[in-house]
């Protein structure tokens, strides 16, 4: 049986283990920088279709890593709203020197 996390800070430490391999997360930080690149020049251009694509990039990138990289179950599936706040932290703590890609 899956353990429900209550919290985000629950929740944060299983987001990590899920995302050991540094090539996953390495398509993780690419696609969240797409992303991001995406969703300011929308905003910039007045073209929301930028958005979508920001979606679509964002989670093709991530659902690499994890069904061919990292060989598991994106928690997106379970815990969207956990999981999308942890790809941003995560995308964060590397951005940042925080986190590497092997930790």
């Amino acid at each position: 049986m899956e353990k429900k996390y209550q919290t985000f800070k629950e929740f944060y430490p299983f987001y990590l283990s899920e995302h050991s391999h540094p090539i996953n997360r390495l398509f993780h930080f690419v696609g969240t920088s797409i992303a991001l690149t995406l969703l300011i020049s929308g905003a910039f251009f007045k073209m929301w279709i930028f958005g979508l694509l920001a979606i679509v990039s964002g989670y093709a990138f991530a659902w690499i890593g994890h069904f061919i990289i990292e060989k598991n179950r994106p928690a997106t599936f379970t815990y969207p709203l956990y999981s999308f706040a942890g790809d941003w932290k995560m995308f964060y703590e590397i951005l940042t020197l925080q986190r590497g890609l092997k930790d």
